[in-house]
C-alpha cells in the first residue's frame, strides 16, 4: 500500500459533478464528484509504517469516522472488507452492452454528425494508444468533418452499437444535466469578495489500495496523519470552524452559495476584480476532495419540512438559502465534503473544462458515465428528452467525464449527466434536467 501526498492533481482525474435536482436516491451520489486521483510523490517514512494499516485506515478513512487508526509494528494484513468510497463492481448475470443494428438506434439518421464530430476526435487523441481503437482513430482523422454523410459512413462501417442496459436487463434510465459556472471574486480578500475557495492542503494524504488489493486499483481514500495515526480529514463544518485552510485560499468569491455550487459542478470561471473592473477570468479546475462523503443539501431540506420533495432543485436551494441567511453556513454543513482547486488559464473560452478522460469538454456533445459499464472516451448515442419536455434530445454524444451519482447507482449501466457547457442557460437547463433516457455504446468492431 501506499500513501501519498497530492501533487498538482492530473487534469485527467475524475471530479465531482452533482446532478439535478440535488436529492439523493439510488442514482445519487454517495462520495463527492468522486475523486480518483494519481498522486505521484510518496512520504517514505510514512510510506513504509502504512503498509501494515492499510485494513484499519480503509475502514476507518472510508467510513470518516474520528477513531484513530493505530500503525501496529508488523503483523501482515488481513483482507478487509471493500471501502466504502469504492464504487461496488457490479454484479449481474446478464450483458450490460447489447449488440444491435443501426437501424434499431431511434433518431440515428437525424443527428447532424458534424456537431459532433470535433468532440469524437478529442477523445481519439486518447483513444488512439490503446490496440483497439487505433485503427479507428487513425482513420478517422481523413474524414471531412464538415461531410455528415462521410461520418454516419465511417462510424456504421467501424463500430456496432451496443444498446445499454441495467444490470436487471432494463434499457430506460435517468439523464441528468451539469454545467460550468461563472462567479465573480478577487485574488485579496476585500469586500463583497469574501467567500474563499482553497486548494491542496498540505498535509492532505491519499491513501492508495492497490498494492493490496490490485482489483482497487485506481481505488484512494483520504485523510491526515497525527502522529503515527491515520485519521480522516476534517469535514466541511469543522474546516469552515477552524484555521486548518488558511494560507490555503486560491480565490475569494461573492457568494457562498455559489461557491458551493462550484463545488458541486466540479469546475467553472472566475470574474477577476481589481480596482471595480474585470481585469481576468480564470478557470477554478477540480484538484482533490477531504475524504468525506457527500451529502445532498436538497435532502436536508426535504426531511426538515423547508422544501418538498418536488421543489428541491438548485434554482430553489438557492432562494431557501436567500430568504435564510442567518442558516446559511448550517446548511453547507450539512454537506461534509469539502472540494479544493487549482486555477487554469482560459486558452479557448468555447471549450469545456477538462473531464476524466482528460480532454477538454465539448458543450452538447459530452457526457459523464460509469466507467465500469461505458469505457470513457466511448461514442455514446443518447436518446432522451429536452429538460421538462417531451421534446427529442437525441444525438451522438462522447463519454468523456464521470460522476459519483453515477458511479454509485446500484444498477449501474443507464445513467448519463450531459454536459450543457458554460453560462446562464447552461445552468438553467441543468438544472432542470431530470430525463428517461437510453443509450447505445458504439464499440469498435
Amino acid at each position: 500500500m501506499k500513501i501519498n501526498r497530492p501533487s498538482a492533481p492530473n487534469a485527467s482525474a475524475t471530479k465531482i459533478h452533482m446532478p439535478f435536482p440535488i436529492i439523493e436516491s439510488a442514482t445519487d451520489f454517495a462520495s463527492p464528484r468522486r475523486p480518483i486521483r494519481r498522486v505521484p510523490h510518496s512520504i517514505d517514512a510514512l510510506g513504509r509504517l502504512a503498509a501494515t494499516a492499510v485494513v484499519a485506515a480503509t475502514v476507518v478513512l472510508s467510513a470518516c469516522t474520528t477513531t484513530p487508526i493505530q500503525l501496529p509494528p508488523a503483523p501482515v494484513p488481513q483482507p478487509a472488507p471493500m471501502p466504502a468510497t469504492v464504487p461496488p463492481p457490479l454484479v449481474t448475470t446478464k450483458p450490460l452492452l447489447v449488440p444491435t443494428s443501426w437501424s434499431a438506434v431511434p433518431g440515428w439518421t437525424d443527428d447532424p454528425l458534424t456537431d459532433a464530430w470535433p468532440a469524437f476526435l478529442g477523445s481519439c487523441d486518447t483513444l488512439v494508444r490503446r490496440p483497439d481503437w487505433t485503427a479507428a482513430c487513425t482513420a478517422a482523422r481523413s474524414i471531412d468533418g464538415n461531410d455528415a454523410l462521410a461520418i454516419r459512413n465511417f462510424l456504421e462501417s467501424r463500430f456496432v452499437p451496443n444498446r445499454v442496459t441495467t444490470t436487471e436487463g432494463n434499457d430506460t434510465g435517468l439523464v441528468t444535466g451539469y454545467y460550468e459556472p461563472l462567479l465573480r471574486g478577487s485574488r485579496v480578500p476585500v469586500a463583497p469578495y469574501l467567500t474563499p475557495l482553497y486548494g491542496v492542503p498540505d498535509d492532505l494524504l491519499v491513501v492508495d489500495l492497490a498494492s493490496l488489493y490490485p482489483e482497487l486499483k485506481g481505488k484512494r481514500v483520504r485523510g491526515k496523519l497525527v502522529g503515527r495515526t491515520v485519521v480522516p480529514y476534517p469535514a466541511r463544518g469543522d474546516l469552515a470552524s477552524s484555521a486548518a485552510l488558511r494560507g490555503k485560499e486560491v480565490l475569494w468569491v461573492e457568494d457562498p452559495i455559489e461557491a458551493f455550487f462550484l463545488e458541486i459542478q466540479g469546475s467553472g470561471r472566475v470574474e477577476i476584480s481589481q480596482g471595480g473592473r474585470v481585469v481576468q477570468t480564470v478557470r477554478l479546475a477540480y484538484a482533490d476532495q477531504n475524504g468525506q462523503p457527500y451529502k445532498s443539501i436538497g435532502r436536508w431540506l426535504v426531511d426538515r419540512n423547508e422544501l418538498t420533495l418536488a421543489q428541491a432543485s438548485m434554482q430553489s436551494i438557492k432562494a431557501w438559502a436567500l430568504a435564510h441567511p442567518e442558516r446559511l453556513g448550517e446548511l453547507l454543513a450539512a454537506n461534509p465534503s469539502e472540494v479544493f482547486f487549482k486555477e487554469e488559464p482560459i486558452a479557448d473560452p468555447s471549450k469545456g473544462p477538462k473531464g476524466a478522460l482528460g480532454v477538454s469538454l465539448t458543450p452538447q456533445r459530452s457526457i459523464a458515465v460509469d466507467p465500469r459499464v461505458v469505457p470513457l472516451g466511448s461514442p455514446v448515442f443518447l436518446a432522451t428528452t429536452m429538460p421538462l419536455s417531451d421534446a427529442p434530445l437525441r444525438r451522438l454524444v462522447m463519454a468523456q467525464d464521470t460522476g459519483g451519482a453515477i458511479a454509485a447507482a446500484p444498477n449501474g449501466a443507464v445513467r448519463a449527466d450531459f454536459f450543457w457547457g458554460f453560462g446562464t442557460d447552461a445552468a438553467s437547463q441543468a438544472g432542470r434536467m431530470k430525463q428517461e433516457g437510453r443509450m447505445w455504446v458504439l464499440v469498435p468492431r
